[in-house]
């Protein structure tokens, strides 16, 4: 792999409402993307989540890549996996106008809602959650009536039945709810809060608490947990209005429930002048199974071939879904890559689609969305314009994979100049497919990392 350019781009003084607990900045001045950050930062916060980066993250990117330019031109930002909604919240709160791609219905309502939440009607808000207490009696003893449970099937009750109860209790109040964006609040927060009350935990992937070691719930005061949840999200809007004080102009947001992939035409050429992401890693969690609770219950989904679309449709999709095909090709010519496929097609061949030939299946599928992503980033983002993308290595059958590395590669050939690929956070473990000692955080010369890698669209593209 060809050595890489790394120039540095300065900072600028723009000022962030979210500072960062971790001092340490890359060669490029990017800050430790590390998502545990946003557990301390109002609205980011409201929605536990098992990958993304933080809000300080966003900031140092805006601050080291962002050319605005003009005062009389507003720049856009782009982020095409936009999760529940860090790049979009803080672009909003920069006073950028920001779009963002999400094909999980559940995570695109998040992200929407915490970045439109700074017009919500307070008064209003706070007066419906003022209801919730009056209502946690009735919630408790009476059986609802014209509301099902959904048909999410699961190894066990996913609630015990006096939680289930209320639990119905509650959707049909929200859905009652007239206000669409408060509307939307309540829907985010009984989708952040179900797991919490179920028999089911995120550890972090979902399973039953039994088989993480912890007792079912078998009761709970509902109305009071979803209260304690909405009087947090009110707190969180005030805070944030009064610490933006006169910093001047609210970013517009949209967000596109759809894949980024698939359906980029909505992108203007030359449109975007900043783009934030990361996509679903090589050897990424199952995100879709993990919010199926949510998808479910908020009637998003139905029945399972409606996740089904879902998974297929993932970016790089999922192990299961291409284990079992023909021999998956890269759609570009790439040698390196094609002699890494043809070795790992060569590990435990006796397994077949378990072995060596599905994962080949899986890391071609993964490259070939990489390179449909990287051709569409070259024609979205404005001359000059920047990406940063968020990406992490993976050790499959025994193998390592310079995702990073091979991503800067493709961005080159669909004709990105590279800037950089900064190693962002050096230590990663809990990958649930490399089976290796990395894994279990036993030491060894390979490590898990993230890496930003980080493109500009040159003039004569």
């Amino acid at each position: 792999m060809p050595r890489l350019d790394e120039r540095k781009i300065g900072e600028t003084s723009q000022r962030t409402l979210f500072p960062s607990t971790v001092s340490s900045k890359t060669n490029n001045g990017l800050k430790d993307p590390a998502f545990f950050e946003n557990k301390k930062f109002p609205i980011h916060r409201w929605i536990p989540w098992i990958a993304g980066f933080s809000a300080s993250f966003v900031d140092s990117v805006f601050d080291s890549y962002l050319n605005d330019g003009s005062k009389d031109e507003t720049s856009t930002i782009l982020d095409p996996f936009a999760g529940v909604g860090t790049t979009i919240l803080q672009s909003v709160i920069r006073g950028y106008d920001a779009i963002g791609f999400e094909i999980n219905p559940y995570a695109s309502l998040a992200a929407r809602t915490k970045a439109a939440s700074l017009n919500v009607d307070i008064p209003s808000f706070k007066a419906l959650i003022e209801e919730l207490p009056k209502l946690s009696r009735m919630w408790r003893n009476v059986e609802p009536v014209g509301i099902k449970k959904p048909p999410l099937k699961t190894k066990i009750a996913f609630f015990s039945p006096k939680v289930e109860r209320q639990v119905l209790h509650a959707l049909g109040y929200i859905n009652d709810i007239e206000d669409d964006l408060i509307r939307d609040i309540f829907r985010t927060a009984f989708g952040a809060v179900i797991v919490s009350v179920s028999n089911y935990s995120y550890e972090p992937s979902l399973c039953t608490r039994k088989s993480a070691g912890k007792p079912f719930i078998e009761d709970v005061d509902f109305a009071e947990v979803l209260a304690g949840k909405f009087r947090e999200m009110l707190t969180d809007i005030k805070k944030v209005k009064g610490q933006m004080g006169d910093l001047g102009r609210i970013g517009k947001a949209k967000i596109l429930t759809t894949n980024f992939l698939t359906d980029n035409d909505y992108l203007a050429n030359a449109s975007i002048n900043l783009l934030i992401t990361s996509p679903p890693y090589l050897n990424n969690y199952h995100y879709v199974r993990n919010t199926r609770p949510q998808l479910y219950w908020l009637s998003f989904i139905s029945a399972p071939e409606d996740h089904k679309n879902l998974e297929t449709g993932n970016f790089g999709k999922y192990w299961q879904e291409v284990r079992d095909l023909d021999e998956v090709r890269l759609s570009f010519e790439h040698s390196f890559l094609n002699e890494l496929l043809g070795e790992l097609r060569g590990t435990r061949k006796s397994a077949g689609a378990y072995g060596g030939p599905g994962w080949a299946n899986y890391v071609a599928s993964y490259f070939n969305d990489t390179y449909g992503f990287y051709k569409t980033v070259s024609r979205v983002l404005k001359t000059g314009g920047y990406a940063v993308v968020v990406v992490g290595n993976s050790i499959i059958q025994g193998i390592e994979i310079e995702v990073d590395r091979l991503c800067g590669d493709i961005a080159r050939r669909c004709g990105l100049e590279i800037i950089g690929i900064e190693v962002i956070r050096d230590k990663r473990i809990g990958s649930s497919i490399t089976a290796s000692t990395v894994r279990r955080n036993r030491g060894g010369k390979r490590r898990l990392y993230d890496a930003a890698v980080i493109v500009k669209k040159a003039a004569n593209v």
